[in-house]
């Protein structure tokens, strides 16, 4: 049963040159329309995967600090009417660090929200104007001084491995962000994404990335400096105090149901992957004609399900348990990790066993990509 509701806001004020995920920037947005949209799509998930109450509700994005908080409210109050909602829910909103939405906290706070997700990105004006931001260092430090007011939990996202960027500047800036105490930082290395405007540039020459091993050191810098201020790495790039971990990204990473609304959304639901349409008017247009905005579902095989489990949980320092991961998915131990390649790899010091778990080093996660191409086997992929 779906224990964790997603709901895509595909609104932003500009698209940075970094980003490839599914915003869009519109002149106006026809705030009933959409709210009787998200109403209708979270309603046909809820008739098939109710039953229990929700943990946890993430408002992703585009820029869901954009949405009125009457909105907000409202589909929280449907949310809690379809599903009930249980105790110590996680309510998390993703928001940008502008005065102007910095100035709805608040009203956020008292509509439900008690975890903000903050796009700090830099702590300096120089990058945020190479990143493409709207918003300046001071600007964003006020935002977040407003949401550790507003919100019991707040978590902020930098970006590093930036062209040109040393290992003393970034120290530096780490070493402030960990200063502000939050207790959650999610922590990107920037990454060229096809069809973004940054991927333009490289190609045309004029961006260069910071090569390969220079982004390794610097990904190595940041776990050691987070560890010793007590906000360890928990999954490959989030890092947490112990207990502020994000209750909903961990349902994404221990591979459990959720239902994702709203355009672009991915879910999986008893084994059901769902995808909605990315285009916001693709997904009113599917509204109107189907009550839903999905584009696809589609029965995975038991198989399916082992590998996604695997790649998304060995990303988490705790690792996966192949006991458990071989009763839910009906699927010897041995076909779930090549041990001829593990046990290779183990004497490299990239992987460990640990009782039933395995579980990822800190060397390893250098080399994640590479090394679950070498764990999880081809057939299991494949199949």
């Amino acid at each position: 049963m779906a224990r964790a509701l997603y709901i895509h806001w595909p609104f932003c004020l500009a698209k940075c040159p970094y980003c490839d995920f599914n915003s869009h920037v519109r002149n106006a947005v026809e705030i009933d329309l959409w709210r009787d949209g998200l109403i209708r799509d979270m309603r046909h998930e809820a008739a098939l995967a109710s039953g229990e109450p929700l943990e946890s509700i993430f408002f992703g994005g585009g820029t869901p600090s954009l949405m009125p908080p009457a909105l907000v409210e409202a589909l929280l109050r449907e949310a809690e009417s379809l599903w009930g909602f249980a105790p110590g829910i996680e309510i998390t909103l993703e928001a940008n660090p502008s005065s102007v939405e910095a100035g709805n906290f608040a009203v956020l706070a008292q509509a439900g929200i008690n975890r903000v997700s903050l796009g700090l990105q830099a702590l300096d004006d120089e990058t945020l104007r190479f990143l493409g931001r709207l918003h300046d260092a001071r600007e964003g430090i006020a935002a977040l001084e407003t949401a550790q007011k507003a919100f019991r939990r707040v978590s902020f996202d930098l970006i590093y491995a930036r062209p040109g960027q040393g290992p003393d500047a970034w120290r530096e800036e780490l070493e402030r962000a960990l200063s502000f105490g939050t207790g959650h930082l999610s922590l990107y290395q920037l990454t060229i994404e096809p069809g973004t405007r940054f991927a333009t540039l490289v190609r045309q020459g004029h961006l260069t990335p910071l090569d390969d091993d220079e982004a390794a050191d610097l990904f190595t810098l940041t776990r050691e400096i987070t560890a010793a201020a007590g906000l360890p790495a928990y999954e490959i790039s989030n890092h947490a105090a112990p207990g502020e971990e994000s209750r909903h990204n961990l349902t994404y990473w221990r591979y459990r149901d959720y239902c994702g609304i709203g355009p672009g959304a991915h879910g999986r639901r008893r084994g059901i992957a769902t995808t909605r349409h990315k285009k916001p008017e693709n997904w009113l247009a599917a509204m109107e004609r189907q009550g839903h905005g999905i584009a696809e579902q589609r029965l995975l095989t038991l198989s399916e399900q082992a590998s996604e489990a695997l790649l998304m949980g060995l990303r988490l320092a705790e690792g996966i348990d192949l006991t458990e991961l071989s009763s839910r998915f009906s699927l010897p131990p041995a076909a779930l990790i090549d041990e001829g390649r593990f046990d290779f790899h183990a004497r490299q010091g990239l992987c460990r066993r640990e009782g039933s778990r395995i579980v990822v080093t800190e060397a390893g996660m250098l080399l994640l990509d590479a090394l679950l191409g070498e764990l999880v086997p081809a057939e299991l992929v494949a199949a």
